[in-house]
């Protein structure tokens, strides 16, 4: 991992000087919850519009620091691929908290907050089953997991969920 600046030893710090800035744990989330592999996918699916520059900015670091890995699409030779790697895969119990802490705490929508609601209620064991389903996704065949061709069963009853609510609190028309 990349040296980071070290203001102290504290866990917290550390952890806050490698994800505290406003845009990595967002990557990570897309990358996590949306199966985003591609720079494309990441800049023009993200909800809250990250800006090209910054997204470039925050995968650089992201990779540098171990969090994110990148290789080159053998399906288009100007793409790459990026995956998580093992620390960031080991957040899901911290993005499951900060999304329960956020549900409870904040003025979420139904529609960004029902896999938050998913994981709070699946507790450890769904963290778990996630988990290994990201393993699969993004370490053991990342060109695979990237174009869909692996399953993730969690990461497909988070998406269904997301995609009820959001069709039912789609306007009719």
């Amino acid at each position: 991992m990349q040296d980071i600046e070290r203001r102290s030893g504290c866990p917290i710090n550390l952890a806050m000087e490698v994800l505290g800035d406003r845009w990595s744990l967002v990557v990570i989330r897309d990358m996590m919850f949306g199966n985003r592999r591609h720079f494309r996918e990441l800049l023009t699916r993200s909800e809250e519009g990250i800006a090209s520059n910054i997204l470039a900015a925050r995968l650089k670091r992201l990779v540098a620091l171990g969090l994110v890995t990148r290789r080159d699409d053998p399906s288009h030779s100007q793409k790459a691929i990026y995956s998580l790697a093992e620390p960031a895969i080991q957040l899901v119990p911290v993005l499951a908290m900060l999304g329960a802490w956020g549900r409870r705490h904040l003025p979420v929508s139904e529609e960004l907050s029902i896999r938050a609601q998913l994981l709070e209620e699946g507790g450890e064991p769904m963290w778990t089953a996630f988990m290994d389903d990201l393993r699969r996704l993004h370490l053991e065949n990342p060109v695979a997991g990237a174009s869909g061709a692996i399953v993730s069963p969690v990461l497909a009853d988070l998406t269904r969920a997301f995609e009820a609510v959001r069709a039912r609190s789609a306007p009719a028309g």
